[in-house]
């Protein structure tokens, strides 16, 4: 059976700037049969290598650092021998999470990773978090947003390390250029398109101002 794309949803706590709010996380595995890769290993360490069903681990991608899409990648990584990839711009926020454990490699904008036949393109869209990326697997007509794209609007930028005008133009740039069929993966909630969301851009700009 070819690559194709599975759906796992955790729960737990995200936290940051002295709060905590309990959130479920949207985990996809993306490989065929025999190999996979992990975005965002969020809360469940053992339900994810559970999913994965005994296939070879490729790497454990990490959206952006926020604890809540990275708290069990060190356990899923010890699991299944499988690297940690994140963005450097988010080592801040890594180590306030997982201080004496670092990722195992960088991820790049414009980077290709493969799995099952498919490339993932690392796309580098910063706003919601320093490092955050989005990536686009063109072959299965995705893009794995993280907390950069929601059904709706933008990830929040109220907190530490984010910034509205940036991820406004990290949207702008590298998500609404993509055609219009491509469908949105996100970090939370409910699936989107492109399409879909391209013509509310100015709605946005003008709710963050």
């Amino acid at each position: 059976m070819g690559a194709r794309i599975e759906h796992l949803v955790t729960s737990g706590t995200f936290a940051l700037d002295g709060g905590e709010w309990d959130v479920d996380n949207n985990v996809w595995i993306v490989g065929d049969d025999t190999e996979a890769v992990v975005i965002d290993a969020a809360h469940d360490a053992a339900a994810i290598e559970a999913a994965l069903g005994g296939r070879r681990l490729r790497a454990i991608i990490c959206t952006h650092a926020h604890n809540d899409h990275i708290d069990a990648a060190p356990a899923l990584a010890d699991a299944t021998g499988a690297p940690i990839l994140l963005h450097p711009g988010d080592l801040p926020l890594w180590e306030q999470t997982h201080p004496h454990r670092a990722p195992d490699g960088e991820l790049a904008d414009g980077q290709e990773l493969e799995v099952a036949g498919i490339r993932l393109t690392v796309l580098h869209t910063p706003g919601h978090a320093p490092g955050a990326v989005c990536l686009h697997a063109p072959e299965l007509s995705t893009v794995f947003s993280g907390d950069t794209l929601f059904q709706g609007g933008p990830g929040a930028t109220g907190r530490s390390f984010s910034h509205f005008p940036t991820i406004i133009d990290s949207i702008r740039d590298r998500l609404l250029t993509l055609p219009p069929e491509t469908t949105v993966r996100t970090g939370h909630g409910d699936s989107t398109t492109i399409g879909a969301e391209a013509p509310q851009l100015d709605d946005w700009i003008n709710r963050g101002h």
